[in-house]
């Protein structure tokens, strides 16, 4: 696997990305063979995000100055634990921009935020791709990393534990490199 650039970093987003966010959106959409499906406009998303009641997080990956991906959250709760959880609605990264570890450092980043927020469960769901590289992408990465809940364990560790390894190793396991 190629190494990240130096320059890359992941900002939260502001409502000058506002656009780009909307941008990246289609762009996984038509990717995902779903752009018809695709209602959302600039101020719509800005209303998600940054509207008197925010209903999710984005944050945006850059390389230098040029966008790469970005990942769509936001909290969910459990009501018998009175704790949060996250959930990841969409991360994407540039088809262009593949293979240099950009979505696993998206997902380490998101674990971290898990982390420091003290959520108990991490979800995500995926589904079916037209292409059969992302699929099985998907299915190993699933494999490790689909419902955490704090009466589970994974290889022997609670999710806090499982979130804190993966925020301090470098690869995340069972992700191939040619598709972090």
């Amino acid at each position: 696997m190629a190494q990240p650039d130096a320059t890359f970093r992941i900002d939260p987003a502001t409502p000058a990305d506002v656009p780009l966010i909307l941008a990246l959106i289609r762009e996984l959409a038509d990717y995902e063979k779903l752009l018809d499906d695709v209602v959302a406009t600039e101020a719509m998303i800005h209303e998600a995000l940054f509207g008197d009641t925010p209903h999710a997080e984005a944050v945006v990956a850059r390389a230098g100055d040029e966008p790469v991906g970005f990942a769509l959250y936001f909290h969910t709760f459990s009501t018998f634990l009175a704790r949060p959880g996250l959930y990841l609605e969409d991360l994407y990264v540039r088809p262009e921009h593949r293979g240099n570890g950009y979505g696993r450092r998206l997902l380490v980043h998101l674990a971290r935020i898990a982390v420091e927020r003290n959520t108990t469960v991490w979800r995500f769901e995926f589904y079916d791709c037209w292409d059969l590289d992302t699929n099985r992408w998907i299915d190993a990465f699933a494999k490790e990393l689909t419902t955490f809940r704090p009466h589970q364990t994974l290889d022997g560790k609670t999710p806090s534990q499982y979130l804190q390894q993966l925020t301090t190793q470098e690869d995340l396991p069972l992700i191939s490199p040619e598709r972090a």
